[in-house]
């Protein structure tokens, strides 16, 4: 059988779109083996995943972020899997974002192996992100930008997130990458059905959720004013589920807003993907805003909560004047408001309350577009 080696520089304790696509392989015909970097150091190292076995590398704890201690990490742990793969090479390596394209083009330099990019993200912007003023910080984006364009030309397929929708709309991932002279083919994170029921509208008491990896202070300092905004009887609880960097702080905002009184919430930490459809359940309306400065905003990221929110029958309230607003209103699946208006996102929210939406395109045509764009990789392999 033939191996396929994934490369994802977090512990895929889950990755839904590494491990749905590495599903996808698996039943195409191949092994697949996913080369996982566990930072914290405390998942098995070991893992069977429907058939997918996840391998999980400890090259010493490392913090997520921007810092010069995370980069070296993440190099210690691509060095340590290009090292393990020279050893009994595969007959494809799957690249997953930017930051994994050395393992690939070293192999390909070394056995001629040919690889795959799964491009999530515009990974060249997360370094601005702590600072977007910073002239240092914005030298090291322009490099890493022009990295990863020099290591994406030798990708047998380019796979990414987002595209375009509106002839007039703005421009996603792939459109992105075609300005930059290079094709890539769009597979959005959709959810697979079968799905749970759709939410039934409240009747008085309602809640807003952001349910998902909490990075971006800012957005939840925007969803503070905006529930306060609103008149007391019409506040929604707001609900938060998920860790990342700035979990602990939002949810020290959150608490000290409750002890004041101006409004309700329920916080947990980190949950598995079996647990997220009822976390969905337990919301009215799924927030899903991003400070703009976040490069990938602008150019075409698309927030996964708004899909998996759909499947479930809840709304989203998203930003305006980007894809990922364009793809809210052609769809129907929710609403925009502009970036900074507490007034304008909290009236959104609450008209979006009462809102029951559906979700018409799935991962099952996500499936269909994978295995098309893979067509010329397969043919190589047989």
């Amino acid at each position: 059988m033939v191996r396929v080696a994934m490369v994802v520089t977090n512990a895929c304790a889950p990755d839904p779109r590494v491990l749905r696509h590495a599903r996808w392989m698996q039943q195409a015909g191949y092994r697949v083996t996913v080369h996982a970097f566990d930072r914290e150091e405390h998942h098995p190292m070991s893992e069977n995943h429907h058939g997918v076995r996840i391998m999980r590398y400890r090259v010493g704890r490392v913090a997520y972020g921007g810092t010069v201690s995370t980069y070296r990490g993440i190099r210690r742990f691509l060095r340590t899997v290009e090292r393990t793969l020279v050893n009994e090479p595969p007959s494809l390596v799957y690249c997953h974002d930017a930051d994994t394209l050395r393992v690939g083009c070293a192999l390909k330099a070394s056995h001629g192996v040919p690889f795959v990019f799964d491009m999530h993200d515009l990974q060249h912007t997360w370094v601005r992100y702590a600072a977007p003023q910073s002239t240092v910080r914005s030298v090291v984006s322009r490099r890493m930008k022009q990295r990863t364009l020099r290591r994406s030309a030798e990708a047998a397929v380019i796979i990414t997130s987002s595209q375009q929708v509106n002839v007039d709309g703005h421009r996603g991932f792939v459109d992105w990458l075609t300005h930059h002279g290079l094709e890539g083919h769009c597979v959005e994170n959709r959810p697979l059905p079968p799905f749970s029921e759709p939410k039934t509208p409240p009747k008085s008491e309602w809640t807003v959720g952001y349910i998902g990896r909490v990075r971006d202070v800012k957005a939840f300092e925007l969803l503070i004013e905006a529930v306060k905004s609103l008149p007391p009887a019409h506040r929604p609880t707001v609900r938060l589920a998920g860790d990342g960097t700035a979990a602990a702080r939002v949810r020290t905002m959150l608490m000290d807003e409750m002890e004041a009184g101006t409004l309700e919430a329920r916080v947990s930490g980190a949950f598995t993907q079996a647990e997220r459809p009822e976390l969905i359940s337990s919301i009215d309306v799924m927030y899903a805003m991003y400070g703009p400065l976040r490069g990938n905003i602008l150019q075409g990221a698309l927030p996964v909560k708004m899909f998996d929110a759909a499947a479930q029958g809840v709304p989203s309230v998203v930003n305006d004047g980007c894809l990922m607003g364009d793809v809210a209103l052609t769809e129907d699946l929710g609403t925009t408001a502009p970036w900074g208006d507490a007034e304008a996102v909290g009236q959104a929210l609450y008209e979006m309350r009462q809102r029951v939406v559906e979700l018409s395109a799935t991962g099952e045509r996500e499936h269909q577009r994978w295995l098309k764009a893979m067509k010329p990789v397969f043919d190589q392999l047989q």
